[in-house]
This record gives C-alpha cells, structure tokens and sequence, in this order.
C-alpha cells in the first residue's frame, strides 16, 4: 500500500481541510492484490471489495453479500475479522479477530494467481475451522464445482486448495463428505441434501451455483482432538485425532483470467505451487487427447498376455487394463495368473509396450480383503474403527457372548456387512446385541478369519471395525497411507501405468470424509517413481477438488445391470455435462461386450463417443471374444471410429446429431484415414403371439417414415421365446415376401441387400446364407410393414423382433 501525503504551497485553511480528507481517505483505504489479469481488494475489515477483470474493467464481485477473505469457526459458530493491515515488505496480510486474537496470512502475487497461507494465529488449537470464503461472484455462466472455477463467455474467476489440507467445499457435514447431489437439477441452490435427489458420484464442492452467480470456497478443518461424527451410515463414529499441523498451513490460490486461458491457468499454478502435473505422452493430462482415450479391459495371466495384447492391438486401442489381477487387496498379493507374482507381471508389462500397448490393474483403494496380511493370522491396530468400548468382565478363551460397557457403536446394524469387533489380536464376529443392559455382544464366532482365540481381561479395548457391503474391511488414515504406498511400489516395480481408484469413497472410514480420499490417492501419487509420473492414467468413479490434479479422469463400472444400450445411459449423458464444466475429459464409462452383443449395439455405442469426444472401457473375455460371430468387425469398428475421433474429423454438426441416442450411425472404411459416415434411420417393433376371433388377422402391422429419398429396406428378424415359421413381410401393402426358413428360438436373418441374408445364432454367428429373391424398394415418406407368423415351443413371452433399417446418404470424413 501507500502512504497518505498532501503538496505544499496551499492555504492553512486548505490544509486543515486537506489533512480531514486525507484522514478519512486513509482509513477508507482498500488493500489490492493482483495478478496480472486479476485484482482481488479488501476494505479495513478484510472482506472483499472486488474481484476485477483488470483488461475489461470488469468486477465480478457481488456487493449484497459481505464475506471476508478468512473468517474462523469456533464452538460452531462464525467469526469474522474485526480489522486487517497489510505490509508490503514482509507480505503479511494481518486480520485482528474478537476476543484478541489475530491471524497472519502470507500473501503471493504472481503474474497467474494470488496465493494467501495461513502462517500464525493465536489460540489456533482452539478453532473449529478456518474458512476462505464464501466469495461471492456476479458470474453465472458454466459453474464447475469440482475443480473450482466459474466462468462466462469473457472471465473466469477460480479457487484451488494447494495442499490437501485445505479442502475444496464448505463445512456443510460434519464427515466433510461434500453433498454428493447434482446441484443444477434441482433449481434450488441452497438445498445440499442429498434426500430424494438424483443418484450421482461427484460431489459440490469448492464452486456452487447461487441465485445471484456463483461462490468460491475452501476450509481447513483442525483435527487435534477426537470427534464423534455421523459418518459411513452411522449416527455415531470416531473421527480419530489426527496430526497435520492443524489450521495453519491452510493455503489456497484465487485467480482470473480470461475465459479461454482459464485452463492453461490452472497447469501454471500447479507449476508454480509444486501440485500435481502428471503427464501423458509429454503433455499436461488434462490437455492431452490422450486422456479420453479407450481402452480394453480383460482379465489376463502370464500363459495368455499374447492373445490379450492380440485382441487390444485389433481394436486399435492403446491400453490393456486387467478388471482383477489381486488374490488380496491390502498388501495387492497377485492371484495364481502370475505364478511369478510381480516379476511375472514386470515381464507381462513389458512384452506389451513392445507392441505399443499399456497395460493397468483395477483396485478398489482401501478395501482389505480378509485373507490379506493386514486381518490374517494378526490383524492389524490400524484397521479402520467405528467406536470402541471396554469388557465389563473377563473373557475366556470359550465364551459365545461378549460383555461390553457400552452398547452404542456395536448397535449400528447399518453397514455393518461384516459384524466383527477386534479385542487385542483376536478377532470376533457377533450376531448381535443383548435389548438392555449389562450388555453382550450374542451368538460370536470367536478367532474370526484365522485369528488366535485368546483370553481378555475385563476393562480390555474392544472395538467395531468398519467394512463395506463387499466384505471387506477398511483402513484409519495411517494404513491407507501404507497401503497406498503398496499400489505405487507395485507400479513402480512393474511398469504398470494405469489404474482406478474405485472404492475411493471407502477412506470415509478415516473419519475425515473427502481429506481421507485425498489422502490415499496423493500417498499414491508421491510414491510414484519419475518414470512413472511421465505416463500414466488413473481414474476413479468419485472425484474431489484436490484429487483432480493427480486423476486423469472420471470413469466407473457397473454395466450388467440391463442391456447395453439401456445400463446406466441416462447418468453416462447426464456426466458429459459435468465434465465439461469441469475441464475433465470425457467418458462414458464401462461397456460390457457379451456372446451376444451385436455389431449395430457396439456402433451405437461408438456413435455416442464421438458425440461427446468421449472415451469409454470396454470389457470383454476371451470366451466372449470366441463365441460372438461378430467379433472381428466389433473390433475393426472399436478401432476405426477411435482412430476418427482421436483425429477429431466428425464435424460440430454430425457429433450433434450422435448425441441423440435415437440415431444411429454406421462408419464404413475406405482406404487408410478415410471413411464414409452414414445415418442409419433404424425403426425397431415387435410382433407378438396374439389370440383372436376366428377369422381375425394375427399379423402385426407397423408404420415408419422414409426421409433419405429412393432407397431400399435393410432389416434383422429375431425370434424370442419361440420358433417362427411361415414367416411373411408385406411392404406398403403390396410387396409380400414369405422367408423360406424356419427360424428358431434365438435365431436371427440379417437382410443387408442383394439376393441372400444371413441366418444367424444367438451369438451372431454364421449358420447359413437364404437365397431372398425380394424388392424392397421404398419411396420417401410414410410406409408400412405388415409381419406374419407361427409361434411354435413359445415361452412366457414369444415374440418376433423386427428392425428395419434405411441407410442415409453418405458423409465423407478423413484425416486431412
């Protein structure tokens, strides 16, 4: 800042009055900080003044809204600063609370961002919290609550935490587990419950929408003493003490720019602040194509790598990710597919990049299986605890009940998949609690998962250990960080260079909701070896504000619920938006290839992925790869609709109408870089067994519209649940044709054009050609199909399905 000065040469009246005004001037005086886009100004009381696009003349800052640039909590309640100074030489910002306390804030101007790190504070043990922000913004434009930044057409203003500390988001739960909502859907910004909300995997955090724009937001949360915390679907949970320095260190950056240099911003802090900047073919991940790339995912072993690498080399895909290589979670002991267990996997990983191809292992982050090292034969003190209780009376080595002070954490039926305590180095499973005291834990199983049955003296430590529905155990923050480790020496070792953190949300059991899971995945990351920093992608089904410096991008599982096209399509659109918003790449998630799955499901599919530039897993076998008739083209098709979405040669318009997942799309290929695209304008019906009055018509007729101009029929005919036969189609009510075959129950006849069709099994594969001598021949506009047959060994529900499909005009595309 500078200091107040008046000229000479005035009136003594002038100067009285000049020296009232400067007075008043210099206690008005706003303290600026800026970047080389951006100034961000506080008044005396350090609340926020301004937050100016300084090329523009621009301030995003909303002025109905008071909020200082710090403020604490203490006993739940609120504080805010009373005065603040800064001095230019030491670049302390200083902020003077009630009661006598005070809080210094060393404050960075650089040319990308503005930094402020909490270095002292009086009575700092004593807070609850310290909280930057809510900083209110005028900006309503794309609100990305991940990653922090919110932007219109012209500026974009952000937050970034710079240690994982300092935790994007608000203080709404007690856990620090984020809402977990789509915020955007609701229509009312201030309602954070998840209750009767859209089931989604991100989180708001350190962006939220508001009725007036946008706010900004951080906090630190202090951790020296124990907490009892709704948490893991308990109403009573330890959060345990935990040593990270507490509130001081808290640090954030804030920044503006504009619009379009926002992203590159963000690559520049974490630079310039030491965050994350993991790279992928020597490019920063969240810039590089690379990241949104498919990939394969196959369970592989030693014996079978080569038809593995040979299946991923033919559907043109880069990276080779096995779904489970683990006999154990915790200490990661691989399975009997790598008899030479991380040698044999060395070996594997490097046969592949040999041929271009990288490979990864899926985990599930903390979940310790109970065969692992850390439960079996001595479990270890560090699994994760929900509460703890003592022995009212001695135990001996034959006891079924287990008599317990206190019954409140033992309780909690909720999540409690595994229902087992640890008393010393025994553990023991229970069926359940005695209705009133003295208190028991009924029906045990002692020595549980092959640990020693002992005797315990009264007043003896016993406590419920926290588990996830896949019956597994968890970790406190301390073996997180070990078994994190565990994953990055097993990368380092092998060369792997792709993983998920699936399960991430399970480092929960730390008590320390989002700070747990950023915890883990940066353990993880630290550990990394150079080599492996320069290349790899990892992702995860849940994301966080600091995490998304370290993952490459979001991606999850879970697609055997329904068909292919109908698993989870709804959320895998809905999360293109997010990603957007967010700067991350996008994905649509895993897709599961079956004996069954068709050619036409698997363009759909890739149809959808070049819409959004969105990369996908798809998860195959080798029995699936051998029974389905149509693998070579499911694989060709993966590789070429890659390769032209990677080269990004489908224009704004085409990727517009393949978002529309009622359009359908074939891409042929032509020669090397060259395709044509072509619409396919597909009606699907279905005819079924029907009990009329005599003389009745059975058949079934259905109505459709030809927009492409002169064009011919293309169609499949399944039958479901029964055999056909006598089987006619009737075109516009004059073109009849009768199929000379019978088709059987999971049969289909695919008519493409020509003088034959294909008769096909249930997995597509070739029984025969049907000579077809038929016109299918249409005009543009209206038409109608009319469908016969005779069900013959029905099912519950026979029908016959028919797809009839009209090939648009032809769409060149190549890679210039």
């Amino acid at each position: 800042m500078k200091a107040c000065s008046y000229r000479p040469g005035i009136s003594a009246l002038s100067i009285i009055l000049l020296i009232g005004f400067l007075a008043t001037s210099c206690s008005e005086k706003r303290i600026t900080f800026k970047s080389e886009s951006f100034e961000l100004g506080l008044n005396k009381k350090g609340e926020i003044t301004a937050f100016r696009d300084i090329t523009a003349s621009l301030d995003y800052h909303f002025k109905d809204t008071l909020s200082s640039i710090l403020s604490i909590w203490q006993d739940g309640v609120a504080i805010q600063p009373e005065s603040a100074s800064f001095v230019e030489n030491t670049k302390i910002l200083s902020l003077e609370f009630p009661g006598d306390r005070k809080a210094e804030v060393l404050v960075g101007q650089k040319d990308s961002h503005i930094t402020f790190e909490l270095t002292a504070m009086t009575g700092a043990d004593e807070v609850d919290l310290v909280l930057w922000g809510p900083y209110p913004t005028t900006i309503d434009g794309v609100i990305g609550e991940t990653v922090g930044v919110v932007r219109n057409k012209d500026f974009a203003i952000g937050i970034q935490s710079l240690n994982p500390k300092t935790l994007g988001g608000y203080p709404w739960n007690d856990n620090d587990a984020m809402p977990q909502i789509d915020i955007f859907e609701g229509g009312d910004y201030s309602d954070l419950s998840e209750k009767g909300k859209r089931y989604v995997l991100y989180r708001v955090e350190a962006a939220k929408p508001t009725d007036f724009g946008s706010t900004l937001q951080a906090y630190t949360r202090n951790r020296s003493k124990e907490r009892v915390i709704k948490n893991w679907s308990k109403d009573q949970y330890v959060a345990p003490a935990y040593d990270d320095g507490g509130v001081i260190g808290s640090k954030i950056a804030l920044f503006g720019s504009t619009e379009r240099d926002a992203l590159e911003t963000l690559g520049k802090i974490e630079l310039a602040e030491g965050l994350p900047h993991p790279m992928i073919d020597g490019k920063w991940g969240k810039t590089t194509r690379t990241a949104a790339a498919a990939y394969m995912i196959m369970g592989f072993s030693e014996k079978n790598i080569d038809r593995a690498i040979d299946y991923t080399k033919q559907a043109g895909l880069r990276y080779l990710y096995h779904d489970g290589p683990f006999k154990t979670w915790g200490n990661f002991e691989l399975n009997d597919g790598f008899p030479n267990g991380r040698k044999g996997m060395k070996a594997v990983v490097a046969k592949a990049e040999t041929q271009g191809i990288m490979v990864g292992a899926h985990t599930l982050s903390n979940f310790i299986t109970t065969n692992d090292a850390f439960v079996t034969p001595v479990p270890d003190d560090r699994l994760a605890k929900v509460g703890s209780s003592q022995l009212s009376s001695d135990v001996n080595t034959s006891q079924k009940e287990i008599p317990i002070e206190s019954s409140d954490f033992f309780r909690q039926m909720k999540n409690n998949s595994l229902k087992t305590v640890q008393i010393g180095k025994e553990l023991i499973r229970y069926g359940g609690v005695s209705e009133a005291a003295p208190w028991k834990l009924l029906d045990c199983q002692r020595g549980a998962y092959g640990t020693k049955i002992t005797n315990h003296p009264s007043g003896s430590e016993i406590s419920l250990l926290a588990d996830h529905a896949y019956k597994v155990f968890l970790t406190n923050a301390q073996l997180g960080d070990e078994m994190a480790k565990n994953l990055a020496d097993l990368y380092n070792e092998t060369g792997l260079r792709q993983i998920s953190f699936d399960g991430v949300e399970g480092n929960r059991s730390t008590g320390m909701g989002n700070y747990g899971e950023i915890l883990f995945t940066k353990a993880w990351y630290d550990g990394l070896s150079d080599d492996i920093k320069s290349h790899y992608i990892a992702d995860a089904s849940r994301t966080t504000h600091y995490f998304w410096h370290i993952y490459t991008r979001m991606n999850w599982g879970e697609p055997w619920y329904a068909g292919f096209r109908e698993s989870q399509t709804e959320y895998r659109l809905k999360n293109q938006k997010y990603f957007q918003r967010n700067y991350m790449p996008g994905m649509l998630g895993w897709f599961s290839m079956r004996p069954t799955t068709s050619i036409e499901d698997i363009e759909w599919m890739l149809a959808r992925s070049a819409a959004f530039n969105a990369g996908y897993a798809f998860v195959t076998n080798f029995d699936a790869l051998e029974k389905n008739g149509y693998t070579e083209e499911i694989l060709s098709a993966i590789g070429e609709w890659e390769k032209a979405r990677m080269a990004d040669v489908f224009s704004e318009e085409q990727r517009l109408r393949m978002e529309d997942i009622n359009n359908e799309f074939h891409l042929e290929t032509l020669a090397e870089n060259q395709w044509n695209l072509y619409q396919v304008f597909s009606h699907k019906f279905s005819h079924e067994k029907k009990v009329r009055q005599p003389g009745e018509p059975l058949y079934s007729s259905f109505e459709f519209e030809n927009e492409t101009g002169d064009n011919r029929v293309q169609f499949i005919l399944s039958a479901v649940e029964a055999d056909l036969s006598n089987i006619s189609l009737e075109l516009n009510n004059y073109k009849k044709v009768v199929l000379p075959l019978r088709l059987k129950n999971g049969q289909s006849l695919k008519y493409e054009g020509g003088k034959t069709a294909t008769l096909l099994n249930e997995n597509w594969q070739k029984i025969r050609e049907v000579d077809l001598n038929i016109d299918l021949a249409i005009k543009n506009g209206d038409q109608t199909i009319n469908l016969d047959c005779t069900f013959s060994n029905a099912g519950k529900e026979p029908k016959a399905k028919l797809e009839v499909r009209i090939m648009g005009k032809a769409e060149p595309v190549s890679i210039q």
